[in-house]
């Protein structure tokens, strides 16, 4: 019911994407796209590119007057670097060329890519292996959530560690919060100290890490599966976001913590609130056996170290077989809070399916109309007798 692609190399012409599985009748805002793409830019770490790409999203299918045709959309977005002659000269499609690189990165997809794709130029492997790719889905991500935005779902995110400096326990936090901070952490004080050692790195020509949480809101109960394990909803977040570059662990409500504790503090348990299931604690971080139980669905994801340093680290020379610094490109110093963004949309797309799986329709009206069913059937399950079905 729902897939997407995406193409392009980092310095190439252009990124593209594909989504199918988009009812029709969403009225797009490009402008709140545009803004979710100048948010993957921003961040305090970031490198100069920054500076030269102004990411806008260009609709080329599936779209007529701002409103979804229930067609594959198709976009792009175009890279500005590209269009200086030096790049172009390496990257042109036809006519590309220049010297090798030859010096893989510890860390980067160089030399594994290498020896898959048999190519004796890393930058063949790099360009597409390189987070600029990670503009597209974001793009795309973007028109996702306004689909899922229609059906009351939710995603945002904030940053609660880079390096050594971890922010305090956060069981909640303000949107604003996050966005004004450089380092799209609400918590200020370790935002202050986030920076100094963004700072401190990048004159030690280092890089840094960290985590950050990704928070879903107003997901209904019942989305994902424990029919088969690839439908579960967990395994399904978790994959995508282990598909992000420099991701190294995904974590679900209390993740690695909860080996330590034991059952009676492990679990969230139920209480009556005017008749209402509530639950005092989200321990299982909204989701239990494979499917969302209403609560939040909170993910805290690890990023490593970028591994392009200004300070090299140790390599060889692939063509020559001696050793020699890993290759060195404009790079940033620190991704954590554009990573963050990167994952909402992450999110954002691997939700996409188990959601029109449950309300799809052909047109928004259709999935709506499912969706308000669905709660409705949801809501009379336990106030009418049963006794009368069961034979």
């Amino acid at each position: 019911m729902f897939a997407y692609l995406t193409a392009g190399e980092s310095h190439g012409p252009a990124l593209v994407g594909i989504l199918d599985g988009i009812p029709a009748h969403l009225r797009l805002d490009v402008g709140a796209i545009d803004e979710t793409l100048a948010r993957r830019q921003g961040g305090y770490g970031r490198s100069a590119r920054m500076k030269i790409e102004r990411d806008q999203v260009e609709f080329l299918a599936g779209v007529r007057g701002s409103e979804t045709l229930g067609s594959p959309i198709a976009v792009v977005v175009r890279n500005r670097d590209y269009l200086t002659p030096k790049v172009r000269a390496l990257m042109d499609p036809l006519l590309g060329g220049g010297d090798p690189l030859t010096n893989p990165r510890p860390g980067h997809a160089d030399y594994a890519g290498a020896l898959k794709y048999r190519q004796r130029d890393l930058r063949n492997v790099l360009e597409r292996a390189s987070a600029r790719e990670t503009a597209m889905r974001v793009c795309l991500g973007a028109i996702c959530a306004q689909l899922l935005g229609v059906l009351g779902i939710v995603t945002r995110s904030c940053v609660v560690r880079i390096g050594g400096v971890e922010a305090a326990e956060l069981d909640d936090w303000k949107a604003s919060d996050v966005e004004e901070s450089d380092v799209r952490c609400p918590d200020r004080d370790a935002a202050t100290r986030m920076i100094e050692a963004i700072d401190e790195a990048k004159r030690a020509g280092d890089t840094l890490g960290g985590q950050f949480l990704v928070r879903i809101d107003g997901m209904p109960v019942g989305v994902g599966s424990n029919r088969q394990p690839a439908q579960r909803l967990d395994g399904i977040l978790a994959g995508a976001l282990m598909g992000m570059q420099t991701v190294r662990a995904v974590e679900i409500g209390l993740g690695a913590d909860v080996a330590a504790i034991p059952g009676s503090r492990a679990h969230d348990a139920f209480a009556l609130d005017g008749g209402s299931v509530v639950r005092r604690t989200n321990r299982a971080g909204g989701i239990e056996g494979g499917m969302s139980n209403g609560e939040p669905i909170v993910v805290r994801v690890s990023v490593k170290p970028i591994p392009t340093l200004m300070k090299a680290l140790p390599s060889v020379n692939l063509h020559e077989q001696t050793d020699a610094p890993a290759t060195i490109v404009r790079s940033d110093v620190c991704v954590v809070p554009a990573a963050a963004i990167v994952a909402e949309a992450m999110v954002r797309l691997a939700l996409m399916a188990p959601v029109l799986e449950k309300y799809g329709g052909d047109s928004v009206e259709e999935t709506l109309d499912n969706l308000a069913r669905s709660t409705q059937a949801a809501a009379d399950l336990f106030a009418r007798n049963l006794g009368t079905h069961v034979q």
